[in-house]
């Protein structure tokens, strides 16, 4: 049985670069303001005698618009920039709390610690009222139950989903509100520093 061998596949670019250009003319980028119009062979001449690389950027223009770039440079950074907007994204998570219509106190307090932790954390929060039985007929104080969690997160979260009845659970989704750390507080004014001694007796004299 004949063995398979590994094929080397070239990395994949999303733009043409030199000699991939196959418009006869094309319109360089940042040269006489808006762009100067060339022939692809002058624009791969120009980008040779600089030791760089005619790089297309717009393939839908007429002409296309291409640079004269260090393209390796250019990839390496567009990389740079799509990894450092990756970590600045967060994947917001759904998380769960449930309860019952008649949580004690120590228990419902314990419960909110957590649900405040998941909100600071920048996740959904949805909160699960279980009713068992005949505790069907006590779907207001379920419905106080939560409203409660409102009051006591309205902070930090607001209601996403409104407290709906669905078979013997009542459901309520909170999501974390929007940062407000960029309004700056208002810094107290400087006072006017007061005249010490030796300037009253120089006023005097």
């Amino acid at each position: 049985m004949r063995q398979k061998r590994n094929v080397y596949r070239p990395f994949k670019r999303k733009e043409k670069v030199n000699k991939e250009i196959m418009a006869p003319k094309v319109r360089l980028s940042e040269v006489e303001g808006e762009g100067a119009v060339v022939t692809i062979e002058e624009a791969l001449k120009m980008a040779s005698e600089e030791s760089l690389d005619l790089v297309e950027i717009a393939p839908n223009a007429r002409p296309p618009v291409c640079k004269i770039i260090d393209y390796g440079k250019y990839s390496y950074q567009q990389d740079k920039k799509k990894k450092e907007a990756k970590k600045k994204q967060r994947v917001m998570h759904l998380k769960e709390i449930k309860m019952r219509p008649k949580t004690d106190v120590h228990d419902y307090n314990f419960k909110v610690k957590h649900i405040k932790q998941f909100i600071v954390s920048g996740d959904r929060v949805k909160i699960t009222i279980r009713f068992k039985g005949r505790e069907m007929s006590f779907l207001e104080a379920g419905r106080a139950q939560l409203d409660k969690v409102v009051v006591d997160t309205k902070d930090i979260a607001k209601i996403e989903s409104m407290p709906t009845v669905e078979g013997r659970n009542m459901i309520m989704v909170l999501v974390p509100l929007k940062d407000k750390s960029t309004n700056k507080p208002d810094l107290p004014k400087k006072e006017a520093p007061t005249p010490n001694n030796k300037d009253k007796e120089k006023e005097k004299s």
